[in-house]
């Protein structure tokens, strides 16, 4: 895989997916997943926190949004993922980053993928058309070959909302295929069990699991990112936690609007819900 942005691996690893498996695996339940976890109009909110020596700093934000829309007859859920640093911090290194899938309510598969980042200095731009009917992929430097099933990086991240994790056990691998930069990647997540965590927001009943994490420049290799998703009909990202070549950096749901299903895996709330 290419070497991708701190803010593109974190935007990923919202949802625990991280890296290229060595060989390939079969699909799993992401493949032909139906629906019943989001909804039009829900919105995820989430700060990105480094932390160093047990000091947390606020170094950005992030924000899901799903809002149902009809692209070429289809009704689609129209994702959109954005990312920005703390503007206190834009003068350092400022980011804007904008991810958008438009994803067949039916087959919960991708049917358009679009990248618009802008890191620093750096600007990309990425325009996805998938045509399962014909298994490819358009984009602007041609027409690839893909599987039955494949995902973007946003579709994947709804499909696996659809996941029952209460049929796998501890150490079970959960798979799916992913185009990404004109290839296809064989990746999976490992789930780790259900355990308490305690975030800025809360405390939740969760479901633990760990994405498999190629080693870079910013996050070290294996699978010492942990992920926590709510121990409910939502199944929505908590906290996302992984050490960094300094430090570490924490994800941590803080508000929300229009879930399909209360979130009735919060066992303590820690402050003002300003979202309800």
């Amino acid at each position: 895989m290419k070497k991708l942005s701190f803010w593109f691996v974190l935007m990923i690893c919202l949802f625990g997916f991280g890296a290229k498996t060595k060989d390939p695996v079969p699909q799993a339940e992401i493949c032909g997943s139906r629906n019943v976890t989001t909804q039009n109009g829900e919105q995820i909110m989430y700060i990105v926190y480094y932390t160093v020596a047990g000091i947390y700093v606020n170094a950005g934000n992030a924000t899901f949004t799903n809002s149902v829309e009809r692209l070429n007859g289809k009704p689609v859920f129209h994702i959109t993922a954005s990312g920005a640093t703390n503007t206190k911090y834009d003068w350092i290194f400022k980011v804007r980053d904008k991810y958008e899938s438009f994803i067949d309510t039916t087959t919960m598969q991708p049917l358009k993928f679009i990248r618009d980042v802008s890191e620093g200095n750096h600007k990309h731009y990425e325009n996805i058309t998938f045509n399962h009917a014909a298994n490819t992929a358009v984009t602007k430097a041609g027409v690839y070959k893909v599987p039955d099933c494949v995902q973007d990086v946003i579709s994947a991240v709804y499909s696996a909302r659809n996941i029952d994790f209460d049929k796998y056990k501890k150490d079970d691998k959960i798979p799916f295929k992913m185009f990404l930069d004109n290839e296809v990647y064989d990746m999976y997540i490992r789930y780790m069990g259900k355990e308490d965590v305690k975030t800025k927001y809360g405390k939740f009943r969760a479901h633990k699991f760990r994405p498999l994490l190629i080693k870079g420049t910013i996050f070290e290799g294996g699978e010492k990112m942990t992920v926590w998703v709510s121990d409910d009909a939502n199944r929505i990202p908590l906290r996302i936690e992984s050490p960094i070549v300094v430090g570490s950096v924490k994800v941590d749901m803080m508000s929300y609007r229009n879930l399909r299903y209360p979130l009735s895996s919060l066992k303590k709330f820690n402050g003002q819900n300003l979202s309800r």
